[in-house]
């Protein structure tokens, strides 16, 4: 199979889909590999190592997809490379269609086989391929949450950690998911005051035997999320439904009940976001202020850790690339049931339900496309 590995073009966006070992192991299998001139730089494998590990160096994006059977990336193909997508090209990536429309649609006019990596599904209904990325998220949420805290971002000026006589900062985490509870993690870490809220009573259970006692887990309903948020310093949107746009759930007169200068985190800004108020940002620019409250919602948080990042990805998805490579997407889905929750679209329809439920488009089932 011919393998192209495209630089990310994203703002700020450094993360690679492929390392050279990964790049090694295909070559190994017979496979060839096309990688485009620098797409690793950002992540610190050099052209070199992938020259080193069998792979073929592509002067440019038209050359590195033309002819490729399988795309790999990090983040979706937006709209200068959609004119590179090629009928019955199988691209592996995170796509997030369930949060815009005009990507899906230009993915269904395309003819490609889309598998996401935030819909691949493990029968005890974990993510492993959106798992890694969450952790580097949640991480980086409170990372994020702490500097624009300080004045001099405009933020309430609050050390979340406080010092001693002086109480610690409350960071507010809406989802008790991975996301949520990596922020939690942090949070905690820096000696903040932690409230988790989330719907499940045995994940709030599970949380309470897992977590230090300066975070408290609160059942999540819309008072409990107006109480909780009126007091806080930081609110993380951690909420996830696979595959599917994200529920709102602060809207935009809750911002006057905050405290000015209090900030916004919202991870789930790839999925639509579960703030009434956010939109997605980049690295370059990533805040707004509305009712004096700041809004963050970077839509590639990880891109700003890319070697971190990239090594923590590609360790999940290079087993399923593998997979794909070997035995091609309707063999390999077809023995792969978590994989298989993977396919969004393929010859020009919507087989993932979610995607096609948040926009009204027809849904056409993916055990169609699997037979031999």
């Amino acid at each position: 199979m011919r393998i192209g590995v495209p630089k990310e073009i994203k703002t700020n966006e450094n993360r690679v889909a492929l390392v050279p070992a990964g790049c090694e192991a295909l070559v190994g299998e017979g496979h060839t590999v096309v990688i485009e001139k620098g797409a690793g730089e950002g992540s610190g494998f050099s052209d070199d190592l992938y020259v080193k590990a069998g792979g073929k160096i592509a002067p440019d994006a038209d050359a590195t997809w033309k002819g490729a059977e399988m795309i790999l990336k990090v983040k979706e193909p937006i709209k200068v490379e959609w004119p590179r997508m090629e009928k019955g090209q199988t691209l592996f990536t995170y796509f997030h269609f369930a949060a815009d429309e005009v990507l899906t649609k230009a993915h269904v006019d395309s003819g490609a086989t889309c598998i996401a990596y935030e819909t691949v599904q493990l029968p005890n209904g974990e993510l492993p391929l959106l798992t890694p990325m969450s952790e580097v998220a949640g991480r980086m949420a409170v990372q994020a949450g702490a500097k624009y805290l300080e004045k001099l971002h405009g933020g309430r000026g609050v050390l979340l950690g406080g010092v001693p006589g002086v109480p610690p900062g409350k960071v507010v985490i809406l989802g008790g998911g991975v996301v949520g509870t990596n922020a939690a993690k942090m949070a905690a870490g820096l000696g903040a005051q932690v409230v988790i809220l989330d719907l499940s009573l045995e994940r709030l259970r599970y949380l309470s035997d897992v977590m230090p006692a300066n975070v408290t887990l609160v059942y999540s309903n819309r008072f409990s999320i107006l109480e909780q948020i009126a007091t806080a310093d930081l609110v993380v949107g951690a909420v996830l439904v696979t595959g599917a746009k994200a529920p709102r759930l602060v809207r935009r007169e809750d911002l006057k009940t905050m405290q000015p200068g209090a900030v916004i985190v919202d991870v789930a800004i790839d999925q639509g976001g579960c703030i009434e108020t956010i939109h997605a940002t980049t690295h370059d620019n990533p805040v707004y202020t509305i009712d004096g409250i700041i809004h963050y919602g970077v839509a590639n948080m990880p891109g700003g850790v890319p070697r971190t990042s990239t090594l923590a990805l590609t360790n999940a998805t290079f087993p399923y690339v593998m997979q794909l490579a070997k035995k091609g997407w309707k063999k390999a889905l077809r023995e792969n049931e978590a994989l298989a929750k993977g396919l969004n679209v393929v010859d020009g329809k919507v087989v993932y339900k979610a995607v096609a439920d948040a926009f009204g488009m027809p849904y056409a089932e993916p055990s169609g496309y699997l037979k031999a």
